[in-house]
């Protein structure tokens, strides 16, 4: 973890380093997952299936790749009761700010007498890709299926990996709690080019969302352009910015609850009082040790921590823009006034009581958000990620009699003869005798 104070005459190159800190992996499988990719074209389900039965140690069929509704209900009827409520909430919060979200279709007649307009529609099918194993995240089963289904996607189809054919329950429940019902026990490279390309079994979809390693974001990458994808996420990461009337115990595990996701995360408290950051240091010392996951959070703390000295909040607010953090935890007196000077920030959290985890799985407001400082010109998940503008136009003699020669005068000087007389011929057609 490292310590910076803006009054000290490093400042600006300390923070630069920190800004240009390398926390995304640098393991190449670019040239390995092309590979998966092309097989995948060429042999379709054998591809899938002999990948499979090599990293997930799992035998299958092409019959076997899809997840029966029978083991999905009995993956369901298993999950406590207790526990299936805390996802029915979360489903019905996520799915309500989603719902709030939907656009409308915009129609206008102009001066010149034109109709125009734009139409949304939802697109036709998307591919959600879940992390199995030990990463198991029903939360993020929600937060990406659920604002397709909003959208009015008809087909989401769920590839998640079953190592040694263990099914997660929380999984399966909560896919079909967001409607879900067409998932495949596949994962890696070889689902994201299945959902892609489509093989015997599996249809192609439109658009591939969802979180995965280092093999899964390069897959993304590679048949962009194939499909759509919602982003390459790269490591987790939070700023919270608080004053010293904090607890520093909860602000010190704010920062651990960032940081345990993975070594890469990274956790930065932003303070105007030198006091309180000793404080929140010492506490998360304190409170480290009693972590279940305390190997990686400090590993994540200690090189990717950093807590910065400010003098005031406008210095903490040019900081907070340069950082363009995925996370943003506002905890001063008057959040939402600090909040009208930051740009750049994935989801802010406002106040004392209004945690980043609250965000993560029962607030409403997507969870899947730019990383890297992309929040600089990137935004969270939404329906507006599973729709598409459609722009029409009607014109009739009279309202083309008005535009239609300036149409003409810039055809022909980008030297495209067939515009201009596209317009011209209808010009001329409507001209008094």
């Amino acid at each position: 973890m490292i310590r910076l104070s803006t009054a000290d005459t490093a400042f600006e190159a300390a923070f630069a380093a920190l800004l240009e800190q390398a926390r995304e992996t640098t393991l190449r499988v670019d040239q390995a997952v092309a590979e998966i990719i092309a097989e995948v074209r060429a042999r379709g389900d054998d591809a899938v299936i002999d990948y499979t039965r090599r990293f997930d140690r799992l035998s299958l069929t092409p019959a076997r790749l899809r997840i029966t509704a029978e083991e999905i209900d009995a993956a369901a009827a298993s999950i406590p009761a207790p526990l299936m409520a805390a996802l029915d909430l979360a489903a019905e919060r996520i799915e309500t700010f989603h719902r709030a979200q939907m656009p409308t279709d915009l129609r206008m007649t102009d001066a010149a007498g034109l109709t125009l307009g734009m139409r949304w529609g939802a697109l036709d099918a998307v591919g959600l890709y879940v992390p199995g194993g030990k990463a198991a995240y029903p939360s993020s089963v929600l937060m990406n299926a659920l604002p397709a289904r909003v959208a009015g996607v008809s087909r989401i189809a769920m590839c998640v990996p079953t190592p040694d054919g263990v099914l997660n329950p929380l999984v399966l429940a909560a896919a079909r709690r967001a409607g879900v019902s067409e998932i495949y026990r596949i994962g890696g490279a070889q689902a994201v080019a299945a959902l892609a390309w489509g093989t015997g079994t599996i249809a192609p979809v439109d658009r591939i969302v969802g979180p995965g390693n280092a093999y899964v974001a390069e897959a993304k990458r590679q048949v962009f352009g194939r499909v759509g994808i919602d982003n390459i996420a790269g490591p987790s990461e939070v700023v919270i910015l608080a004053d010293a009337a904090n607890d520093p115990r909860r602000v010190a595990v704010d920062l651990l609850a960032q940081a345990e996701h993975d070594e890469a995360a990274q956790s930065i408290l932003i303070t105007d009082d030198a006091d309180f950051a000793d404080a929140v240091v010492a506490a998360v010392a304190a409170e480290l040790p009693t972590l279940p996951r305390a190997a990686i959070a400090g590993a994540s703390w200690a090189a990717h921590g950093a807590v910065i000295l400010v003098r005031d909040w406008d210095e903490a607010t040019r900081l907070v823009d340069r950082l363009a953090p995925e996370h943003l935890q506002i905890m001063v007196p008057e959040p939402e006034a600090l909040f009208a000077r930051i740009r750049h920030a994935g989801a802010v959290f406002f106040g004392a009581f209004c945690p980043e985890a609250v965000g993560d799985y029962v607030a409403g407001p997507n969870h899947v958000l730019p990383t890297g400082r992309t929040a600089r010109f990137a935004s969270g998940l939404s329906v507006y990620d599973f729709l598409k503008r459609t722009t029409w136009m009607k014109a009739d003699a009279a309202s083309l009699a008005r535009i239609g020669p300036a149409g003409v005068a810039l055809a022909e000087a980008e030297g495209l003869q067939a515009h201009g007389r596209s317009i011209a011929l209808r010009l001329a057609q409507n001209s008094p005798p």
